[in-house]
């Protein structure tokens, strides 16, 4: 596995051999600056000997050469000088080193040649062919003459030519503090780095990371602490974000409005419960997704609108809004068309209020009303009893036995009116525990089977083979078993009860419970809910029933955090679509 070398190693030895090459090459640049340096001087005090010659053979009136050139190199330090003075045409007039006869033109010498160009450096390190010793030379062009000394190329020369290695251990020294630094720097870099790479891998493993980072006191440092309180900042801004986000989504769940999101395509983004519900209120079919709900008849106005200014240009949010009256409710759809083109279309059941009104009017009239049948029926009987002590016996049982019915009826009344009010008022008090709603409504189809058969009736359950739900058992039991014989009882014969779980989520449960019977008039549909409220009120009393049933059914799915809603269609049965919390 390749080894991953940390970025300060890298950086340190960059930095390292580049700061390598340039003190190489400036020690190749100083050395031979230098070794010019020596060479130039050995050159200058040459020179100076060849003017000095050419002054005194100037002003010599001798012409003795050979004199003039002895006197001079023994006042000079340098006893072992080779001197040659060059005609302009390259013939040798004087060597004190060889005899002139025996000497070829010396125009083709280096530094011949440079000195009759007039060239700075007019010197040469080379091997004389005439005397076979290597020489260091410098000559000088005065009037076209060339006036040449050498110096012999031995340890004497090669001393006087050596370098100054003073700056050479300068660099060392130099280099070696810039390790030194470079180092610590680096270091310090590298120290800074593994721990915002350390930061960096508990975020991306979405670790918690409330350690103390403690960087250094510069600019890389407070970068540091920088992006780490900005990182912080965002994750507490991001934890707020999803601490209203779950508001938002809850205060959709729960609102009283069918609510929905869609994308410019038209996918769902999010729906609460009521968005179906309502939706199947308004629908002839079952709606299993919230993309269906567009496609309904009644919301083809908003259907046209998303069409026509789906494409279009726009600077501002849209607005389009249409009402629906549907199983005796009347429901406001509003759909708002946002600039990138996506929705959100709400269901409002505008006719809620109003009832919720309307029924609290009659609350206290209904209830009144219904306690004074059976306590004036039973009042009635008591009085016949007592007023006529000679009543036969067989009348006297009857009116007993009309009695004890209508006190039966009376305890029934009352025991429903305090489960309403124990879920209005005191839900807390009821016991939760787990509940498998498949066994459950089975074990009551199986209590009503002789009330069915009697009737001819039949039952259909369209149900999974286990629908466990935490819930108060006594009130899932009401549910399903008013249910059951409010369909027994005013469905008519020969018709078929449907139960049919027919969707399910992570958190509810949906239910059609239906029948194929008489069913109810549109006027009476919205009302079916209301405490003592009866559709046939005659028949309904002849019954026995309370008038409380499905009110009861009702707060139950409420208590189990669901909604409720019927619609029916006269002569083809009553549907009550219902949500249960698992």
């Amino acid at each position: 596995m390749k080894r991953n070398i940390p970025f300060s190693q890298k950086l340190f030895w960059s930095i390292f051999f580049i700061f390598l090459g340039f003190t190489g090459c400036f020690f190749i640049f100083q050395y031979q600056r230098e070794a010019e340096f020596a060479q130039e001087k050995l050159d200058t005090v040459l020179k100076t000997y060849n003017h000095q010659l050419h002054y005194r053979l100037l002003h010599d009136t001798t012409h003795q050469v050979d004199s003039i050139v002895k006197n001079f190199l023994d006042e000079i330090p340098n006893k072992d000088i080779r001197v040659t003075i060059i005609d302009p045409s390259g013939n040798v007039l004087f060597d004190n080193s060889a005899g002139v006869d025996d000497l070829p033109n010396h125009n083709d010498r280096e530094e011949v040649q440079k000195a009759r160009k007039m060239e700075k450096r007019s010197f040469a390190i080379r091997l004389s062919e005439t005397t076979g010793i290597r020489y260091f030379y410098s000559a000088s062009n005065i009037n076209s003459y060339i006036y040449r000394t050498a110096l012999p190329y031995d340890p004497d020369t090669k001393g006087i030519l050596a370098i100054n290695i003073d700056f050479i251990y300068f660099m060392a020294i130099m280099v070696a503090i810039f390790i030194l630094v470079l180092s610590r720097y680096s270091r310090r870099i590298g120290q800074t780095i593994a721990k915002l790479r350390d930061f960096a891998r508990n975020i991306r493993d979405v670790k918690q990371d409330d350690k103390e980072y403690v960087f250094p006191n510069d600019e890389l440092g407070e970068i540091s602490k920088q992006i780490i309180t900005l990182y912080h900042k965002q994750q507490k801004a991001k934890d707020d974000l999803a601490v209203e986000r779950e508001k938002l989504i809850k205060h959709f769940q729960y609102s009283r409005e069918g609510f929905a999101m869609f994308t410019d395509s038209g996918q769902e983004i999010l729906s609460n419960i009521l968005y179906i519900q309502f939706a199947n209120l308004i629908a002839d079919e079952d709606i299993h997704a919230a993309e269906e709900v567009i496609e309904l008849p009644e919301l083809a106005p908003i259907r046209k609108f998303l069409e026509q200014q789906g494409n279009s240009s726009r600077t501002r949010v849209l607005r389009e809004t249409v009402t629906v009256d549907k199983a005796g409710k009347i429901f406001l759809v509003e759909c708002m068309l946002f600039l990138n083109n996506s929705y959100e279309i709400s269901i409002n059941d505008i006719s809620r209020q109003e009832e919720e009104s309307r029924m609290k009017r009659q609350l206290t009239q209904n209830v009144a009303h219904e306690l004074k049948t059976p306590v004036s029926s039973i009042q009635g009987y008591l009085e016949t009893i007592i007023s006529n002590p000679d009543l036969p016996a067989d009348k006297r049982a009857f009116f007993l036995e009309r009695c004890y019915a209508q006190s039966t009826r009376l305890t029934g009344l009352l025991q429903d009116i305090s489960v309403l009010n124990r879920l209005e008022e005191a839900g807390d008090l009821f016991d939760l525990t787990e509940v498998d709603l498949t066994k459950l409504i089975t074990d009551i189809s199986r209590e009503c089977e002789q009330r069915m058969k009697a009737k001819n009736i039949s039952c259909r359950l369209r149900l999974p083979q286990s629908l466990p739900i935490h819930g108060n058992n006594s009130l899932l039991y009401s549910i399903f078993r008013n249910l059951f014989d409010n369909s027994i009882a005013y469905g008519g014969e020969g018709i078929t009860i449907t139960v049919n779980c027919y969707k399910q989520d992570e958190k509810f449960y949906y239910f059609n419970f239906s029948d194929n019977g008489v069913g109810i008039e549109e006027k009476h549909i919205n009302r079916i809910f209301e405490r003592f409220y009866r559709v046939d009120t005659g028949r309904s009393r002849k019954l026995g029933g309370t008038g409380l049933g499905l009110s009861i059914v009702k707060n139950a799915v409420i208590f189990h955090k669901g909604q409720i809603s019927a619609k029916s269609i006269i002569g083809k049965g009553v549907n009550f679509l219902f949500t249960l919390h698992k």
